[in-house]
């Protein structure tokens, strides 16, 4: 998103909650003056498990700024909680924000721009990681990368042997293998789509080039139905159209039989999917391997994610300066990643973390690919950047209810991807954004 600051985000959302609302939460210092007369106490709402448990490492080791986590619902729920406690001037000083929310705290003025107390770090992480931390711009950083979920893909390694099938490497060969996997075996598939997921689209529309959100000066510009989205919709429905993949939701009971009796052979799924492997389909342990997404350019090498957050510093906070400090030490330090891996179980952003401590061993379910982490750091570090918007979660909800219509259907997306352009554009018209028509 270029050219964007708190000041124009601020404009963008001015008809919608006036100026008493844009007005800064809290102490307007970005320093931390009170910790010379005492401890600091900072709060903390995350909702990643075992995060009392980092925490605590850190507690032990900073006796000047101590951390209480409260624990909290994730998605739209504490997007919601967050904007209601900065209004009231109660946030906390730092929240565990996904990166899709992030637009939506800063055009409510609910998250400090730390960019002054985490100089130096940028380069810990992958650039289209960090892009989305920065919201695009040159001069701001809104939150510190925490965990990410590149998309790879997963396929069962005997199955593929099996029927003569090869490693897809571009989306071309993806559809050959999965209408030659139905004419060798037409009850099996090679995957599914399925519409339930919007945050696995929004990843592949990433990979594909898309931008479903930009912004200049005060005015937003929605392209959920730009080229690189169509490509991809267009791609996915008319596997779906004619039979050549399963149309059926993931993560259902229905589902998780077709993943442990090999009736679906292929998942395009996170790093974080050997997790959902172990309990959805246990019986096939070490028949799974992992490779690179298909690219939508022979030799191409980019990826886009599904999921991942990060750790703001809200303006609320009169200690943004050891909020800040803290933030770098929990997605930054050695201690701290190896700890949130074991504890909280995410991926960390932190390229340095993703071959090293609790990740330098394959998971268990993956024991068969013992290089598993190191591929999988190397894909992570092509993520493409990701352009997000102030109502990520009305276009989601939208794909969900349109390309479910459709996908139930088999009519291909066409129309259901217009739908959500229009309903994102419509409800941004509605809070008083400036939207570019």
């Amino acid at each position: 998103m270029p050219h964007i600051t708190r000041r124009s985000l601020a404009a963008a959302t001015a008809v919608l909650l006036g100026a008493t609302a844009l007005t800064a939460c809290g102490s307007s210092d970005s320093g931390d003056e009170a910790a010379a007369s005492g401890p600091v106490s900072l709060t903390y709402w995350a909702w990643a498990p075992g995060m009392d448990k980092v925490v605590a490492l850190w507690n032990a080791e900073h006796p000047d700024i101590k951390v209480t986590v409260q624990k909290q619902a994730s998605g739209d729920d504490l997007v919601t909680k967050i904007i209601t406690a900065a209004k009231a001037h109660k946030a906390p000083d730092l929240v565990q924000a996904e990166y899709q929310a992030l637009p939506t705290l800063v055009s409510n003025d609910a998250l400090a721009d730390i960019a002054t107390d985490v100089t130096g770090v940028e380069d810990k992480f992958a650039p289209g990681i960090w892009q989305q931390t920065t919201l695009g711009s040159d001069e701001a950083v809104y939150a510190l990368p925490q965990d990410s979920g590149p998309l790879m893909f997963f396929y069962r390694q005997d199955l593929f042997k099996k029927y003569g099938l090869s490693v897809p490497t571009t989306w071309e060969e993806f559809a050959a293998t999965a209408r030659d996997l139905k004419k060798k075996a037409p009850k099996q598939s090679l995957t599914t789509f399925s519409a339930n997921d919007s945050g696995l689209f929004a990843g592949l529309a990433q990979q594909a080039g898309a931008k479903w959100w930009t912004f200049e000066g005060d005015t937003w510009k929605v392209g959920i139905d730009d080229a690189a989205t169509k490509k991809v919709s267009d791609f996915w429905g008319g596997l779906v159209a004619e039979g050549a993949i399963d149309n059926q939701p993931m993560y259902t009971p229905s589902w998780n039989k077709a993943m442990n009796t090999g009736e679906q052979l292929a998942w395009v799924s996170a790093v974080w999917a050997p997790g959902t492997l172990t309990t959805a389909a246990p019986d096939t342990k070490g028949k799974w391997a992992m490779a690179p997404l298909p690219q939508w350019t022979e030799g191409g090498s980019s990826t886009g994610s599904w999921g991942g957050s990060s750790t703001a510093v809200t303006t609320d906070s009169k200690h943004k300066t050891a909020a800040a400090q803290f933030a770098t030490w929990l997605n930054t330090d050695p201690v701290a990643l190896t700890a949130l891996v074991k504890e909280s179980g995410i991926y960390p952003a932190a390229t340095a973390a993703q071959t090293s401590g609790a990740l330098a061993k394959a998971p268990d379910y993956f024991a068969n690919q013992p290089d598993f982490y190191t591929r999988a750091a190397e894909i992570a570090k092509t993520t493409a950047p990701a352009a997000w918007g102030p109502n990520v979660n009305v276009a989601y909800t939208a794909f969900k209810d349109e390309f479910g219509k459709a996908a139930k259907a088999k009519s291909g997306f066409d129309t259901a991807l217009s739908a959500v352009q229009s309903a994102t554009v419509a409800d941004l018209s509605k809070q008083g954004f400036e939207v570019a028509r």
